[in-house]
């Protein structure tokens, strides 16, 4: 496995029908096609630990259901009718489960993560996907990025232990500002805590450790460590927790760059969360803050991007956690992307294997 960069260095419906050019005449009423039209798609399904919010849409047992205020653990069965809100699930229409296929983007995330990204970047689940799996590669040679909810390791950098799907540290000599803290008070937060906290989440875990200004020291042995985070894999409160930290420390502000200057696509964004997951958000010239300040100033986005993609190019292979090629390999991505004008990663999925079949170092 390779192992590169701070943030990821990871070890821890619609239904189309379409008809043959020969076909004249629709199917029979009554028929399975027709009947198939008739019922809408279900939504994602039901999770008993997931935290819904007021909109938040599942589906269980074959119908829809909204929710209507904040709710977990609630059976959507146990709801009101169409239209009130006696209950926390508003019942829907009857639906039919979509057959599952290899490209079902929005299974890799709950509902009620779908709908925070939504709400807050504009991006939706097959976006978010597919800019995971761009961000993934060059850290695990791997695009399947849900495999690290419980990932754990201390690779002794002096930054502590390394977690989850963007590398939350714990802190050291060499990271004093760590996001390992939030994680785990985002954990207790999602996990319902009235007044969430940092000791309430690693108690959640199991864990045990005490912050030391603020750096998060870890006092279980790192095999206890480890078993309590890869034990957290399929948490949906962790993976929800996860979520909220990486938006609060990486996307958050590589959105804010983006739309400073006018620009909304996926590719962009997603470009620059990568820079900042792989070399820093904000401070000296290496960081995604750095970069952007070389980029120049063009209104034309592909202009721009042509430009950062160029910039960072020149740097990243001299990052400490990127091998060569293996930096500018990562940069290729995405400009390849750019040039084939799949900025909006929608129906990408054939572009996003081909950029990313090339060999780790």
């Amino acid at each position: 496995m390779k192992i590169i960069s701070k943030a990821l260095m990871l070890s821890c419906g619609l239904l189309a029908v379409s008809f043959s050019a020969g076909a004249r005449s629709p199917a029979a009423a009554g028929s399975q096609a027709r009947l198939d039209a008739r019922v809408a798609p279900c939504n994602a399904a039901w999770i008993s630990g997931a935290v819904y919010t007021a909109g938040d849409k599942v589906s269980y047992g074959g119908v829809n259901y909204n929710a209507a205020y904040w709710t977990q653990g609630n059976n959507p069965t146990v709801s009101s009718g169409a239209g009130t809100t006696a209950q926390p699930w508003i019942t829907g229409a009857s639906c039919q489960q979509a057959k599952a296929g290899a490209n079902d983007h929005d299974a890799n995330f709950s509902p009620a993560t779908l709908q925070f990204l939504k709400t807050n970047t504009g991006l939706d689940g097959e976006q978010w996907d597919n800019i995971m799996k761009l961000i993934n590669k060059p850290e695990q040679d791997s695009l399947d990025w849900t495999k690290y909810y419980g990932y754990c390791e201390n690779i002794n950098d002096d930054r502590g232990y390394t977690i989850g799907i963007f590398g939350a540290t714990t802190g050291g000599s060499n990271d004093e500002g760590p996001d390992g803290p939030a994680l785990f008070k985002e954990f207790d937060a999602a996990s319902g805590a009235a007044n969430p906290s940092i000791a309430g989440g690693l108690a959640r875990a199991g864990a045990h450790g005490n912050m030391q200004g603020a750096i998060l020291k870890i006092t279980d042995s790192k095999a206890d460590f480890y078993k309590r985070i890869e034990a957290l894999q399929n948490n949906p409160a962790w993976r929800e927790a996860m979520w909220h930290t990486f938006y609060n420390v990486y996307i958050k502000y590589s959105l804010q760059q983006a739309r400073q200057r006018g620009f909304t696509t996926a590719l962009t964004i997603g470009s620059f969360v990568d820079t900042a997951l792989n070399q820093g958000a904000s401070g000296d010239s290496d960081t995604l803050e750095g970069v952007l300040s070389r980029s120049g100033s063009s209104a034309d986005e592909k202009t721009f991007m042509t430009s950062f993609y160029a910039q960072r190019s020149k740097i990243v292979d001299t990052n400490q956690y990127n091998q060569p090629p293996n930096g500018k390999n990562r940069v290729k991505e995405w400009s390849t992307l750019l040039n084939q004008g799949e900025t909006d990663l929608k129906n990408a999925d054939a572009a996003v294997v081909k950029v990313t079949r090339w060999t780790m170092h």
